[in-house]
């Protein structure tokens, strides 16, 4: 007779996802250390102000 408790792992433990996100930091989409510096945000914004037209904010 075949013991089919050890056939499976066992439950994840609680709020493991179930999967990764194709996008999750340290990846090659996301790489860590990828954040844009704030000087490019505060350009961007002040480029779109002189334009007179609302950017688009990341995030």
């Amino acid at each position: 007779m075949a013991d089919y408790s050890k056939q499976f792992s066992s439950t994840a433990a609680k709020g493991t996802p179930r999967h990764k996100e194709h996008n999750a930091p340290g990846t090659d989409k996301n790489p860590f250390g990828g954040k844009k510096p704030k000087a490019d945000l505060v350009a961007k914004l002040a480029e779109a102000a002189r334009k007179g037209k609302a950017p688009k904010l990341p995030g």
